[in-house]
């Protein structure tokens, strides 16, 4: 973080400064800004935030003895100097926009979409922090709390900060474009993710053009040709455009798209800037679209042509349960994608399963999918539908609101089977998968599936390990 003093922050979040009264003695924050107090290090703000369950303040003496030396309360404590203030969460906003403004030499990109956002900023911090120092957000701290602290990492040297944005509804966009504003804006995809919150497609595409309207006149959106919800966005936006997919009027698009039996992409990218092969370590072949987005910010930051498709090829995955591909040392594929889940990256996830299931028996152990709304039930068994189009040999479809996966019309080839909780599944795959099959676990978070793939890939068949672990988060 670019150093601020206990005094610089009460005068810019409008607080009451309780603590030592002695200039020398004045904290200077110079280490990470934290809300859980268990991350909290040498030099540290910790931000006490009060939530449904929890209130903050009752951690600022474990945030004090892991080292933070300073705290951002709506209350005085005295276990640590504090900045005192009557919101929380403004004041946290106003210390990030003072961070960015002290930051001189900085490009500011927000990315957003219904499904892919994480992956796709990884794969973007992953190839600008082989050209200058970047901070990207850790997992997915996509929020009005995980901007500000991804914002906070800015340091004197950062000269690329990505910023992934989701949204919940209507203005959050907007909201998080006012922390970081963006000169460059990514919209990935519009589909039926959290379609519940919304009530419909078409709000969830006014809630992701929020991202390019904040783009000012002088700045790129970067936008999906192959998507049209997306594609129209260009008419929203003051900014340039660049289109990037497989359409033959694409800015950036992919030709010759290929993928093998690991699951894995290759790909001409076509550019402005020249041609250049790529091939991919990231499995699944809908990683080409979020490829060819990060090529596009990288040229529009100045990375070469030939440098930026090297990065991309490279990287590997960075956040958990996207895509996590174990080879187990008794032949079993273990695929763990379960930490988010929506039709569309439902059906991505059992693409890339067809393509490294040839020759193999495959496993398609499926969880919920929430925030669908009035269509859950339509949408899930649209999904064992595919799963089923795909040739999936064994669906183990997990859990009560996942049950419509099951209950459809059998299919020869693809036998399917529901059971109540991931305990059972577990169950069942340690009885029944042998060497040679292939695994995949998707579904959402708290579905727990991605705990039961992180089992899987470490417990070979003839053990008779049947613990059960708990998500901690």
């Amino acid at each position: 973080m670019i150093a601020l003093s206990l005094v610089e922050i009460a005068a810019l979040t409008g607080g009451t400064l309780r603590g030592p009264t002695d200039s020398a003695e004045q904290p200077v924050i110079t280490g990470a800004v934290v809300t859980d107090s268990r991350e909290a290090e040498s030099g540290s703000l910790y931000v006490a935030r009060i939530g449904e369950a929890m209130d903050g303040h009752q951690f600022v003496a474990a945030a004090r003895d892991n080292g933070a030396v300073a705290a951002l309360t709506s209350r005085p404590v005295q276990e640590l100097p504090c900045v005192v203030v009557a919101d929380v969460q403004a004041a946290f906003v106003a210390i990030s926009r003072a961070v960015l403004e002290r930051a001189t030499d900085l490009t500011v990109i927000g990315i957003t979409g219904s499904s892919g956002k994480t992956s796709t900023k990884d794969l973007l911090g992953t190839v600008l922090a082989a050209a200058a120092p970047t901070v990207a957000p850790v997992g997915s701290y996509n929020s009005e709390v995980g901007v500000p602290l991804t914002v906070t990492r800015v340091t004197s040297e950062t000269r690329f900060l990505v910023v992934e944005m989701g949204a919940r509804g209507i203005g959050h966009i907007d909201y998080l474009t006012r922390i970081a504003p963006p000169r460059i804006g990514v919209v990935l995809n519009v589909g039926t993710a959290h379609v519940g919150e919304f009530g419909s497609r078409e709000a969830i595409a006014t809630a992701k053009a929020e991202l390019v309207q904040a783009l000012p006149s002088e700045g790129v959106a970067v936008l999906n040709a192959d998507d049209p919800v997306v594609r129209a966005m260009a008419d929203r936006t003051d900014a340039r455009v660049v289109l990037v997919g497989e359409a033959d009027d694409a800015d950036i698009r992919a030709e010759d798209v290929t993928v093998g039996n690991d699951g894995r992409a290759s790909f001409r990218a076509i550019t402005p800037a020249g041609e250049a092969a790529v091939a991919l370590r990231l499995v699944g072949r809908h990683h080409v679209g979020n490829a060819l987005a990060v090529l596009a910010v990288a040229l529009e930051c100045g990375i070469p042509l030939r440098a930026a498709t090297t990065s991309i090829a490279e990287a590997g995955i960075v956040s958990r349960w996207r895509m996590e591909v174990t080879e187990r040392p008794d032949g079993v594929t273990v695929v763990n994608d379960a930490y988010n889940a929506n039709p569309d990256s439902m059906r991505a996830a059992l693409a890339a399963l067809e393509s490294m299931g040839e020759g193999r028996r495959t496993w398609a152990v499926l969880g919920s999918m929430l925030e669908l709304g009035d269509e859950s039930d339509r949408d899930h068994a649209e999904v064992g539908a595919e799963a089923q189009r795909r040739g999936v040999d064994e669906l183990v479809v997990v859990g009560e609101t996942a049950r419509p996966m099951a209950d459809i019309a059998p299919v020869e080839g693809t036998r399917i089977r529901w059971v109540p909780d991931a305990a059972a599944a577990e169950a069942l795959l340690l009885a029944e998968v042998v060497p040679s099959d292939v695994v995949l676990f998707k579904s959402s978070r708290d579905a727990g599936l991605r705990w039961l793939g992180d089992r899987l890939t470490s417990v070979p068949r003839t053990t008779d390990a049947r613990t059960t672990q708990e998500d901690p988060q």
